[in-house]
């Protein structure tokens, strides 16, 4: 049996080990936290920090293969694991690209990516200097995750809340829409498409807050959707998962705002929505299996479970047994111990071939099941 390593042991870890159970594979997993989610599901458990060039190394020299829940990992620890004939997905080229959100944006200058217009500021002071430029977007080169490492600059008022670091500034998007596309590609190139979905946002916290698939979109947007996302993916030249997210803006132009190389939020809802889930499709591409099918059984919605503002503790569900009384609901809860304000608890996902259904159990859900303390 293989024996495949996941760099960190998150929510996103937990259900990559939950589609493990279904494969000849032996897995392990590298955390700083003995109490994650994951800690459990995994055959080896490694206390230690992903970002730590020794750790990351020693973790991974004795696998065949090693993959990640999360970008802000050591880099330079996988590229030398690669160099010794561990296969990394994705490939370090690729998460050096991807967690730097400056070299990111290049990447897709570099390869005539549609993306929104943007410079590059290295200090508060530059920053000043592109007053002009706003509205715009101001995201942390390195570190930002989840809504954190933004700041929305809409007026010359507002530069002070930018970063003193290096960083790239967004003009700002008239948004129509935001779609996030997932795409698997193998070892021999050989791509699956997932249907897009559309990414409803909390406006306070910034986070994923609903997710309705399949989008809705025309046909020709439909195209440049898919058309683009492969593009990002295929110029990786690398094997994997990513999730590609899009602004669909007023005049119906598509661009791309960031690419995730790896499971991702956008796409929980594969668990019982499609054939494949994208946890599943990890494991076929790693293990040199055929790509699964993405078709989706049902159209689908899924619900971020978020901790409560004013609950930091123990957690207690509330609402959990009425939510489950719900047909066609699927409740995940991550195992995280403690809840905090904002912080991803668990999702529930709801199938039905009515949008109007998924829409009133979605806000059913999002009204009854609150990680309190």
């Amino acid at each position: 049996m293989q024996k495949i390593g996941i760099l960190g042991g998150g929510q996103l870890g937990r259900m990559l080990l939950q589609a493990a159970a279904n494969y000849p594979v032996v897995t392990s997993v590298l955390e700083n936290d003995t109490e994650c989610p994951a800690a459990h599901l995994c055959h080896h458990f490694t206390k230690g920090d992903i970002k730590d060039f020794d750790a990351v190394y020693n973790f991974g020299k004795n696998l065949d293969a090693i993959t990640i829940e999360i970008e802000n990992v050591n880099v330079k620890a996988l590229e030398r694991l690669e160099t010794e004939g561990v296969k990394v997905y994705p490939k370090p080229s690729v998460l050096r690209t991807i967690k730097n959100k400056i070299l990111q944006k290049e990447y897709y200058r570099q390869h005539q990516i549609p993306t929104s217009d943007f410079i590059i500021t290295n200090s508060l002071s530059e920053l000043k200097q592109a007053e002009d430029f706003l509205p715009a977007v101001h995201k942390v080169g390195e570190g930002g995750y989840d809504g954190k490492g933004v700041q929305l600059l809409k007026t010359k008022e507002s530069i002070g809340k930018g970063f003193d670091a290096p960083a790239v500034l967004e003009k700002m998007v008239n948004i129509h829409k935001e779609i996030a596309q997932m795409v698997a590609i193998n070892d021999k190139g050989e791509t699956a498409l997932y249907p897009p979905v559309e990414m409803l946002f909390d406006p306070i916290l910034n986070l994923l807050d609903y997710q309705l698939c399949p989008a809705e979109l025309s046909t020709q947007t439909l195209y440049k959707v898919e058309a683009i996302a492969l593009s990002v993916v295929r110029n990786f030249k690398s094997p994997g998962i990513f999730a590609v997210e899009m602004f669909v803006d007023k005049n119906g132009d598509v661009l791309v705002n960031e690419t995730a190389p790896r499971v991702h939020n956008s796409g929980h809802h594969t668990i019982e929505a499609h054939y494949s889930s994208q946890f599943d499709m990890l494991w076929r591409l790693i293990l040199g299996y055929p790509l699964g099918n993405t078709d989706a059984i049902l159209p689908s919605i899924m619900v971020n479970i978020i901790g409560a503002e004013g609950h930091t503790g123990e957690v207690v569900y509330e609402g959990l047994d009425e939510v489950l009384k719900i047909d066609n609901a699927y409740v995940h809860l991550y195992g995280k111990k403690k809840t905090k304000p904002g912080r991803k608890m668990g999702h529930v996902t709801i199938l039905s071939k009515e949008k109007q259904d998924l829409l009133h159990q979605s806000n059913k859900v999002k009204r009854t099941l609150v990680p309190k303390t």
